[in-house]
């Protein structure tokens, strides 16, 4: 298992913690608009004091991930997202989406597909820092044991990518299909969560496992 505290990733703020700093901070802000801001819209949106950001502006304008135009009596700034540093910062920001996608896409590609994968709890939520698990209920196929070896050795292998993915601890809930359609039905606290928060990134959805019909 990998050490949180060295390597974990901070999701509300993923821009800020691999760019430290004010920087780091007016970056998460340009990277999620395409609005010209001032500077003192953009201090306040940052959490930075206005001369932080004067400071911070021109060599971000001088990397070229920033355009500055003069709109008297104040100056105006926009990302510019084609840059190619700008674009790795863009994607930064946006790291919860990648990991929902590496998640599906790595689990479509296993020798025995799970039924559903679902990502619940605080990254479902956009929450997820540094001292969060990546919660993950996975539904097993029909018939397949859960120390089967080959669903077992795919799994253990699945699981440790998503944590080398993140850098965060991963929770598994494991259940049979069998199971899953009268636990998802539960009025219990976890799967009232599940139910409200849960994120498909792989399978069957929520709705389809809690059908009778198809149980």
């Amino acid at each position: 298992m990998l050490p949180t505290t060295l390597w974990a990733m901070d999701f509300r703020q993923p821009v800020h913690v691999v760019i430290p700093g004010a920087q780091g901070r007016i970056l998460a802000v340009l990277s999620q608009t395409a609005a010209e801001l001032n500077l003192r819209t953009i201090a306040r949106l940052s959490g930075v004091s206005v001369a932080q950001a004067s400071r911070v502006m021109p060599g971000l304008v001088e990397l070229g991930l920033v355009e500055r135009r003069e709109a008297p009596p104040s100056a105006l700034f926009r990302f510019v997202p084609n840059h190619v540093a700008s674009r790795a910062v863009a994607m930064l920001a946006d790291a919860r989406t990648t990991v929902l996608q590496e998640l599906k896409l790595t689990a479509g590609r296993l020798r025995v597909p799970p039924v559903s994968v679902i990502v619940y709890g605080s990254f479902a939520r956009g929450e997820a820092d540094r001292s969060s698990d990546i919660d993950i209920l996975l539904i097993r196929p029909p018939r397949v044991d859960e120390d089967d070896p080959q669903w077992r050795a795919g799994i253990d292998e699945w699981l440790e990518g998503a944590r080398r993915l993140t850098g965060n601890r991963v929770e598994l809930l494991e259940f049979a299909a069998e199971e899953a359609g009268a636990k998802l039905r539960s009025k219990r606290q976890l799967w009232s969560n599940i139910q409200r928060e849960g994120i498909v990134v792989q399978g069957r959805t929520i709705e389809a496992l809690q059908d009778r019909r198809s149980a």
